[in-house]
């Protein structure tokens, strides 16, 4: 089971949008995404944003975004 849920990480994600905009994520295959993509930048060897005893680059993804050392871009802001 992933902790944080996907609905805390996207609560996370989305926390900085005002009301009336739209939210960052939308969905669970966003924060998949966004883990992922994130992952594979650990695995190439860019340094961890926390300091954890995780040692999985996808641990150590989630954590990251859980605690907002990392943001998902809107389509606009890319």
């Amino acid at each position: 089971m992933l902790h944080p849920s996907y609905s805390d990480l996207m609560k996370v994600v989305n926390s900085e949008v005002e009301q009336g905009e739209a939210p960052v994520v939308n969905s669970r295959y966003s924060i998949v995404m966004a883990t992922a993509k994130r992952a594979r930048q650990l695995i190439d060897g860019e340094e961890p944003l926390v300091k954890e005893r995780i040692n999985k680059p996808l641990s150590v993804a989630v954590e990251e975004l859980n605690q907002g050392k990392i943001k998902i871009l809107s389509e606009e802001e890319e």
